[in-house]
């Protein structure tokens, strides 16, 4: 099975680095509620790296 990173959400830009699109947020409440949204939009699921980062995955 193949899984895609589709967004990153995070509150912490300096730890973050790569090739899917950033979403930089000001406070984990807006971090949560744009996973949310973008969950839907992108048809994945959210997971959490760590309390500052959301990763949005497409599992196949």
């Amino acid at each position: 099975m193949d899984s895609k990173i589709m967004a990153v959400i995070t509150t912490q830009k300096e730890q973050i680095a790569g090739g899917a699109p950033i979403f930089i947020m000001p406070n984990h409440e807006k971090m949560q509620r744009v996973a949310i949204t973008l969950e839907k939009i992108l048809d994945g699921m959210v997971h959490q790296v760590t309390p500052d980062i959301l990763i949005i995955v497409r599992h196949h």
